[in-house]
């Protein structure tokens, strides 16, 4: 076991270990919330605080589940597929969500939880608060970390020896894949940046939105260089396992968020609700997040397919 593999590994004990408060915060909003001692959050009937944080104890509790099988011999033993897509999906979310989950705790710019209110209303403790946070922000360090070295562990061949020792350059699709995540990279970075062509509503436009559009784009130009990196061999003389890890986490990044953001740009662009709007243009947002969808879904298999050429035997 080499110094990698050994951080990989208490990464991913890590993360399931900061997601365990959060599990239990939830449960207990849950039960309290149904049993009418405690209040349901700010702009949420009964029924959908219950769903809400139902789900997102089920999702918890995935994330804590994967994080083990990243780490224990029986998740060697998982179909490798499955543990590869819901770890990809997972990681994907959480990577984009770090420098955003620090934001949110320090101006507090996200929905979704109890917030503190004037007057009488439900407020979420600070110390809640602050393990929820810690929960997102450790489970995503850590299965950033623990994700790669368990495909390291279980497919070798795939991260052994450096760029440019004889992979096979990527097929066509992920050149025009790698391409379009550029293309889409830039749009999201220009946004973040301030630019205006293509936003319907400026004045929708604030910090969390531009943080968020920024880290897409920089994880898109990422995703983007690491399929080239990997095949064209250069910068050559790399170890495979830098731009593989990079290449990975782009990859999600690109296919959860924008897979996450589309069904609510497609029913917004449908039914037009007079209370909910994006800052842009509805449109323009759904090309974008379809092509990103398939941007990392053509762009992952690139990755995986380049590996070290072994001499022939003589």
């Amino acid at each position: 076991m080499d110094r990698f593999d050994r951080v990989g590994r208490w990464a991913a004990y890590g993360s399931a270990v900061v997601m365990a408060p959060y599990v239990s915060i939830k449960v207990a909003w849950v039960v309290g919330a149904a049993g009418g001692l405690l209040p349901v959050g700010d702009g949420f009937g009964l029924t959908e605080w219950l769903v809400l944080n139902t789900a997102t104890i089920g999702m918890a509790a995935v994330g804590i589940t994967m994080s083990l099988a990243l780490v224990r011999p029986w998740g060697l033993r998982l179909p490798g597929p499955l543990v590869a897509f819901v770890a990809w999906v997972g990681t994907g979310f959480l990577v984009t969500m770090l420098p955003y989950a620090v934001l949110d705790s320090v101006r507090g710019v996200s929905g979704g939880e109890p917030r503190h209110r004037e007057g009488d209303g439900p407020a979420m403790p600070g110390w809640e608060a602050a393990l929820i946070q810690t929960g997102f922000v450790g489970m995503g360090l850590g299965l950033a970390v623990a994700l790669p070295a368990y495909l390291r562990r279980r497919w070798p061949d795939v991260f052994a020896g450096r760029t440019g020792d004889g992979g096979a350059a990527p097929w066509g699709p992920a050149r025009w894949a790698a391409g379009a995540a550029v293309l889409i990279g830039a749009v999201w970075l220009y946004w973040a940046c301030g630019g205006t062509a293509g936003v319907a509503h400026p004045g929708g436009r604030n910090a969390a939105w531009r943080l968020l559009s920024g880290l897409c784009g920089l994880w898109a130009l990422t995703a983007s260089a690491a399929t080239w990196a990997l095949g064209r061999g250069r910068p050559a003389r790399v170890p495979r396992w830098i731009p593989l890890a990079l290449g990975w986490l782009g990859t999600g990044s690109l296919f959860a968020w924008s897979g996450w953001k589309l069904p609510f740009t497609l029913y917004l662009l449908a039914a037009r609700p007079d209370d909910a709007t994006l800052p842009d243009d509805l449109a323009l947002a759904a090309v974008l997040h379809t092509a990103a969808v398939a941007a990392g879904a053509v762009m992952l298999p690139a990755l995986l397919r380049t590996r070290r050429r072994v001499p022939a035997p003589r």
